[in-house]
């Protein structure tokens, strides 16, 4: 079974190593890792490409929630798993802890968001999803999101296999 491996891991320095790691994890469950740095494109628009056959030859999607250059996740995995959601594909995420995006938001912005009635505004008086979830509800709906590491969620993933067939 190919799982896509989506996420900002493509941008660490060791990412040859972590690319070993997650292949390793994904063969040590049953699945084959289909990695963002498995083709050779290095244009711009190649690479777009080839993500995206990446995820056509995926069962699953597998990503990093983690918040990256900001509160929220990589913006590029978020498009990842739009597209494996529209293609009828079970997506599954990862976090190093649950926590919700009020407490990402205001670890990000160093002070705790303002009550305003009803809503939770950032520091910058800007409405913040208040549906106790870890992302963004249109990542956090359609993905089963696991606190841990990638061999966590490569763990759930094979436990949930028998309830997605």
């Amino acid at each position: 079974m190919n799982i896509y491996l989506a996420g900002p891991d493509v941008f660490r320095r060791d990412v040859l190593d972590w690319a070993d790691a997650a292949r390793q994890a994904c063969r040590q469950l049953g699945f084959e890792a289909l990695r963002p740095i498995d083709h050779l494109e290095r244009a711009a628009a190649g690479i777009f490409k080839a993500n995206l056959d990446l995820i056509d030859q995926a069962h699953i999607v597998v990503a990093n929630l983690n918040p990256f250059r900001g509160a929220e996740p990589d913006s590029g995995t978020c498009f990842e798993l739009g597209v494996a959601v529209a293609r009828g594909k079970p997506v599954f995420g990862y976090v190093e802890r649950l926590h919700t995006v009020a407490q990402r938001t205001a670890h990000h912005d160093g002070q705790p968001p303002t009550r305003y009635g009803r809503e939770l505004l950032d520091r910058h008086g800007v409405r913040i999803e208040d549906f106790d979830l870890p992302c963004n509800l249109m990542i956090a709906v359609p993905a089963t999101i696991i606190e841990g590491c990638l061999e966590d969620c490569l763990r759930a993933v094979r436990a949930r296999l028998g309830t997605l067939a």
